[in-house]
């Protein structure tokens, strides 16, 4: 037998280790410098054209040495952030990160692991942030939750299983059309805009999705609630899920979560807060009232890459049912079996939600809780609303300006 033809040794390693970790050391220290001097900057500055043009550049065909490709990105990229890090930075309700979520991101990266599932550290320690946040919002220890990308698919993910449980049919086996009547959810008229998004994706439309009026202090009206839902089941439709806002987008208003609870219970609806802005709340010592009933839901989304300061992105949906989340999404293909020892005897997290690849999220959450404690997130967030409150009072005495909502819960 003749023997194939070798072809030259070829890989992705660094043709000199020893020049990729000088490199490395200064990436590492010019990363350093880079968050610890974020002040000396602006937030944000405009791009100049020279600089956007080297965006346009064709495919690369051949390899360039590790530090000009760095130098590149020094120029062209870390000289224009976004500027959510910046403690000036007033433009959106986002998160500002942590240098050691930012060092968690870069070990998660080397690891490398596939948090789809199986028995390895990156899964037991993803567990644990679960059970964290579980703890966090009050829910037992049997309730199950996911990381996600987000709140947005976070959100989607827990009205998906407020369908399913409350179509009265198997939706995953027949679809939607099989219900017997249109479904109905309930907001405020100030819901964010990733739930409409979700139940147009969910099958329902967005004609599923009633908006109710809010109060003065733009949370939901309760009387009005109960009118549509009354309304909406003489209609011949089958209300199904009630959705709270733990701090909306426009003003940082929450709806009275007690209230919305004892009313889903008395309605037979499924009982989803968003609160993607403002469940964390709950850690908050001199805020935390703010929040109450968020133990009482269904299911919660909310945002570690929000006021716990984890780097984007994490998201996170949790369900109070344990078995929810796996009746909703989990399958159980050939190469995926489990087994009963070695690499495949461990939990499958891709069952409890759409992918199947999952980055190692939970590491930036885990590293950044261990290192400052979850009371320092609390006090950190305390401070955020007096700050909000010491604004609104300088607004209010301005002669020209006018407070044009109650002082947000969430900044």
């Amino acid at each position: 037998m003749n023997d194939l033809p070798m072809a030259p040794a070829e890989s992705l390693d660094p043709a000199d280790w020893t020049e990729v970790a000088e490199l490395s050391h200064r990436i590492i220290d010019d990363a350093i410098a880079h968050s610890r001097d974020v002040r000396k900057r602006p937030p944000w500055q405009e791009m100049p054209e020279q600089v956007r043009q080297g965006f346009d550049g064709p495919l690369p065909r051949t390899p360039l040495p590790l530090a000009d490709v760095y130098e590149e990105v020094v120029h062209s990229v870390m000289a224009y952030p976004m500027g959510n890090v910046h403690p000036r930075f007033w433009a959106w309700f986002m998160g500002s990160g942590n240098f050691t979520g930012a060092l968690a991101d870069f070990l998660a990266a080397v690891q490398g692991s596939n948090l789809g599932g199986g028995s390895h550290a990156a899964v037991l320690l993803e567990n644990q942030v679960i059970a964290w946040c579980n703890e966090i919002v009050g829910f037992p220890a049997t309730a199950n939750g996911t990381l996600v990308s987000g709140g947005s698919m976070a959100n989607l993910m827990g009205l998906a299983v407020a369908r399913n449980i409350k179509a009265g049919v198997d939706v995953r086996t027949l679809g939607v059309a099989a219900i017997a009547r249109p479904l109905r959810f309930y907001s405020s008229d100030q819901v964010h805009d990733c739930h409409r998004k979700a139940l147009e994706a969910l099958g329902l439309g967005n004609c599923s999705l009633r908006r109710i009026p809010t109060d003065c202090d733009f949370r939901i009206n309760i009387a009005a609630l109960r009118s549509a839902i009354a309304e909406d089941r003489a209609a011949g439709f089958q209300p199904a899920c009630l959705i709270g806002n733990a701090g909306t987008v426009n003003t940082g208003a929450i709806d009275d979560l007690e209230a919305l609870a004892t009313l889903a219970r008395q309605e037979d609806l499924w009982f989803h807060v968003d609160g993607c802005i403002g469940a964390l709340l709950a850690i908050a010592p001199k805020n935390a009232h703010r929040v109450a009933g968020l133990q009482r839901a269904d299911s919660v989304a909310l945002d570690p890459h929000k006021w716990l300061h984890a780097p984007f992105d994490v998201g996170c949906v949790l369900v109070r049912a344990g078995t929810a989340l796996q009746d909703s999404f989990a399958t159980a293909p050939e190469y995926l079996e489990s087994t009963q020892r070695g690499l495949a005897s461990g939990r499958w997290l891709h069952e409890s939600g759409l992918q199947t690849s999952r980055a190692f999220r939970a590491l930036k959450v885990w590293m950044a809780l261990k290192q400052h404690g979850i009371e320092r997130f609390g006090r950190l967030i305390d401070r955020n609303i007096d700050q909000a409150q010491y604004l609104a009072g300088l607004i209010s005495a301005h002669r020209q300006l006018e407070v044009a909502a109650p002082p947000p819960a969430a900044v």
